[in-house]
């Protein structure tokens, strides 16, 4: 039953890469016009390196930048081409007024701007191995609202976990970026069949979490955290259970 609802998250993440994917676009608020200033600019088939060069404008030419993926802007030239330029040539044309365009490092201000996470980590439970994939949206600034699922493979047992929670991050435009929260959740936990008296563990559950994010570039961040969970077997019992786990994540 855990392995299946891994297996469900996993194609719920996927799913929201597809969904979100169009959210890596973006075009201008106006098409900008640049003159070639170099000797030449390269333009390819698509937004990569991994795209061949079709054409090349020549300096004193003229483009048009109507959309941007990330790094790569797709641009049009004067004799109807339309293909894509890496920014960092882009900051080698001028403008028409004859100064330097002014293109900021796209993905910082991506990073400043994200909306929506999604990331796997591994770790410790208690002292058993844990697998955890969580999605995330950023309701502000500060405040993220976080689903997560784990799956903790033991010696002489299998536990799964979900929970839902808020994330504050109050320093969430920094690099290095300290975060802590609280939620609830669900815990099931399955012992081996050969195990005398083995009986099924299947109890809510609240959870407080403290970590650290650490910006790596373009869209990836990597991400420590501590995560004290309490589970309420029943009205007069509680178990406690400490997590520790590393991972990365992508950004929308």
């Amino acid at each position: 039953m855990a392995a299946v609802e891994l297996l469900r998250l996993a194609r719920f993440l996927g799913l929201c890469c597809v969904l979100l994917l169009p959210g890596l676009w973006s075009r201008p608020a106006s098409a900008e016009r640049l003159q070639v200033n170099d000797p030449f600019i390269e333009i390819r088939t698509g937004p990569g390196r991994g795209y061949p060069i079709f054409h090349v404008a020549a300096r004193d030419e003229w483009i048009d930048v109507e959309l941007r993926y990330t790094d790569w802007y797709k641009v049009r030239t004067d004799s109807g081409r339309d293909g894509w330029v890496h920014r960092l040539q882009l900051e080698t044309t001028l403008t028409a007024a004859g100064g330097k365009p002014t293109f900021r490092d796209v993905v910082i201000d991506d990073y400043l701007r994200r909306r929506t996470e999604a990331g796997a980590s591994w770790g410790l439970f208690e002292s058993e191995p844990m697998l955890k994939l969580w999605a995330a949206y950023r309701l502000s600034d500060i405040v993220v609202v976080e689903a997560a699922l784990g799956q903790v493979q033991g010696i002489y047992s299998g536990t799964s976990l979900w929970h839902l929670g808020l994330i504050a991050e109050p320093f969430a435009d920094q690099r290095l970026s300290p975060f802590f929260g609280i939620g609830f959740g669900r815990l099931q936990n399955i012992p081996n069949a050969s195990l005398v008296g083995n009986e099924t563990t299947d109890a809510n559950l609240a959870y407080a979490v403290l970590g650290l994010r650490y910006y790596l570039t373009r869209r990836f961040v990597a991400r420590l955290d501590y995560s004290l969970y309490t589970a309420f077997v029943s009205d007069s019992s509680t178990s406690r259970y400490g997590a520790v786990t590393a991972g990365l994540s992508f950004f929308f």
